[in-house]
């Protein structure tokens, strides 16, 4: 389908408005939490966040901010040092990235919080005294990554037998099926066929007959 001139410029001046508004609430949600930093890229808030004021910034989030819907919280390993697949192209700040999602429950908005966390303490705040969801989250994150979050209430391991060695989701962790058969990397794709040679393809009609007519 094809907009005509008057459509597309519509949309372009709703799109831009949606922008727009979402720019001015990141900078509501940044003032509000005392932000380091903030993006909206690819229409995604997502709001950088002193790791000491952790616990505080999800605290004002939910009660100043009304964003009392708790989604999710996981962690990124930023690592140099990878186990599996290719080192980063080019070097990362290594550390653990932490993010949790919340959001309000009548215009739909969602805020990305993020916070960085020293891979020589791994230590952060436990969330579960502000948002309840965040307990079995948390002990994820732990048992995956190796973070303690402190004063959380049952730091048991969610899948993992007791016994068990290692962190599954840090970087540098082993895959033995990766050891079995390795890694395949860059994989070259072969592109579409041109459009004049797919135009030049014998194709049957939807619900068409393939059988002899004569018959």
């Amino acid at each position: 389908m094809t907009l005509n001139p008057s459509e597309s410029t519509e949309t372009d001046e709703a799109v831009d408005e949606q922008s727009s508004d979402l720019d001015a609430y990141a900078q509501t949600v940044a003032d509000a939490v005392g932000a380091l930093g903030f993006s909206t890229d690819h229409a995604t808030l997502k709001v950088r966040v002193s790791t000491d004021f952790w616990s505080e910034t999800l605290r004002t989030a939910k009660h100043e901010l009304g964003l009392v819907y708790f989604s999710y919280l996981s962690a990124i390993d930023w690592s140099n040092d990878v186990e599996v697949g290719d080192a980063p192209a080019d070097p990362v700040e290594e550390r653990y990235e932490l993010l949790c999602g919340v959001g309000d429950l009548t215009e739909g908005r969602v805020v990305h919080f993020s916070t960085d966390v020293d891979k020589t303490d791994r230590t952060i705040v436990s969330l579960v005294d502000v948002y309840a969801g965040a307990n079995w989250h948390e002990r994820e994150a732990a048992e995956m990554f190796d973070l303690t979050f402190t004063g959380h209430p049952n730091p048991a391991k969610l899948y993992l037998p007791t016994e068990f060695e290692g962190h599954p989701l840090q970087k540098s962790y082993p895959l033995l099926s990766r050891e079995v058969k390795p890694w395949p990397g860059t994989v070259d794709v072969e592109g579409m066929p041109e459009a004049e040679d797919a135009g030049e393809a014998e194709t049957t009609p939807a619900g068409a007959s393939t059988e002899n007519p004569g018959r």
